[in-house]
């Protein structure tokens, strides 16, 4: 279905609202018009988009997502050797037990074997996850991506003739 097509008010609109620094989704959503239209519109006009704002804020997000991730990473490694260090300490072991439930405890010079596996796999667990976390910056792929997408961008716009913005 087509759309309406855009009145001369509306493309001043679009004109203002641009010079006013306005995006595409604003734009779009205040006249109440499709984004493509309102793209299409900009594009005939001689307007076009500022990305270089998005990009910055993008690269900074994930700047601060990759220090999120590192912190995490660094945390889980000290978790694992606290944990760790629980497989030759001192501890309560206890049970509730018989007709009655009744509680018994008794302090012993190191943790059962049981209890010995069970922190060694939440040890294992939190290292596993720290190297993922720390592996995931090292090999993201982002680098190829942004080039793979750029090569399909540039030769998008050289098939229907429009240029890189600045």
């Amino acid at each position: 279905m087509a759309s309406t097509p855009l009145t001369d008010d509306e493309r001043q609109q679009i004109r203002d609202l641009h010079a006013a620094g306005h995006g595409c989704n604003q734009i779009a959503r205040q006249l109440g018009r499709d984004r493509s239209t309102i793209s299409r519109a900009a594009n005939d006009i001689g307007l076009s988009f500022d990305r270089a704002q998005t990009r910055q804020a993008t690269a900074a997000r994930q700047a601060d997502n990759a220090a999120m991730r590192a912190q995490l990473a660094s945390d889980l490694l000290a978790d694992a050797v606290r944990l760790r260090k629980q497989l030759w300490e001192p501890c309560t072991i206890h049970s509730f037990g018989g007709k009655d439930n009744i509680y018994n405890a008794a302090e012993v010079a190191e943790p059962p074997f049981r209890d010995k596996r069970d922190i060694m796999s939440t040890v294992g667990t939190a290292v596993d996850k720290a190297l993922r976390l720390t592996d995931y910056d090292a090999t993201d792929g982002a680098g190829e991506v942004a080039s793979l997408l750029g090569t399909l961008f540039d030769g998008l716009r050289a098939k229907h003739g429009d240029t890189p913005p600045e």
